[in-house]
């Protein structure tokens, strides 16, 4: 008799490795951020910083898939480390800008070398790399559909 799908059985679950995944991916980030002073979140910011330059705080958010309530903390670390600064904007005071500062343009010379590092921690072909890439991009975009 085959065995009857339980789906609630850990391994049925497609969360799960994601989790699991992501978990261990920001672990491996760790040795390399803490050398730039950074946890993977303040990383990522940056990225986004070192690509935009200015941004409100709701299009940071939405870049990253944060809420303002893990936003402001965070930004305000990445201010006190003097790599954005905050102000309101004269058109509207409700948004926030945020803008990269010198020192925040500085540390990206210092990065720059984290993702080769980052790759060679993880034996993947770049094929199923850019697949894989679609596909999380692809969910994300269903998910955020909703």
């Amino acid at each position: 008799m085959a065995a009857q799908f339980d789906p609630l059985k850990l391994e049925n679950q497609l969360c799960f490795p994601l989790y699991a995944c992501a978990k261990e991916i920001v672990k491996a980030y760790k040795p390399y951020l803490d050398e730039l002073g950074l946890t993977y979140t303040q990383y990522i910011t940056m990225m986004v910083m070192w690509e935009h330059k200015e941004l409100r705080v709701k299009e940071v958010g939405k870049y990253l898939y944060l809420d303002s309530g893990t936003l402001t903390p965070l930004l305000k670390r990445l201010e006190e480390k003097g790599y954005i600064a905050r102000r309101r904007s004269v058109k509207d005071e409700r948004d926030l800008i945020v803008s990269i500062t010198d020192a925040g343009t500085a540390l990206r010379e210092k990065a720059l070398s984290v993702p080769q590092q980052l790759i060679s921690c993880v034996d993947i072909k770049p094929e199923k790399a850019q697949l894989l890439y679609e596909i999380l991009y692809e969910l994300l975009g269903k998910l955020n559909d909703k």
